[in-house]
């Protein structure tokens, strides 16, 4: 299982990202752009994703992915169970959606250093 301080290990590090605590949620931002936050309970990690692969992603790994409410839809945003998910998947999620935020420099830059 997955723990909100697994996720901030991964984050901590990244160029532009911040974290924050809005109405008792903790949010990874670049700038005014969210890119991970999680449930209040801590149970539930939204993440950016692209809107056009999202329903592929959900279908394929149900136990796994869910949609965000329906009000949350419009964004490019998707939502895993922490319970269900390790690490090594929650890091490719998070740099990924990490990476849609920054610009390509800075990713380009970052990435080569992870491998």
């Amino acid at each position: 299982m997955v723990t909100v301080d697994d996720v901030r290990r991964v984050c901590r590090d990244l160029p532009r990202s911040s974290e924050h605590l809005i109405h008792d949620r903790v949010k990874f931002r670049v700038g005014s752009i969210v890119y991970v936050a999680f449930s209040r309970d801590e149970t539930v990690m939204g993440f950016g994703f692209p809107k056009e692969e999202r329903a592929a992603l959900v279908a394929a790994e149900p136990h796994l992915f869910h949609l965000p409410r329906e009000s949350d839809l419009r964004f490019n945003w998707v939502q895993v169970w922490l319970s269900e998910l390790d690490e090594e998947r929650m890091t490719e999620l998070v740099l990924d959606a990490w990476r849609m935020v920054v610009p390509k420099r800075v990713w380009s830059a970052y990435l080569p250093r992870l491998a």
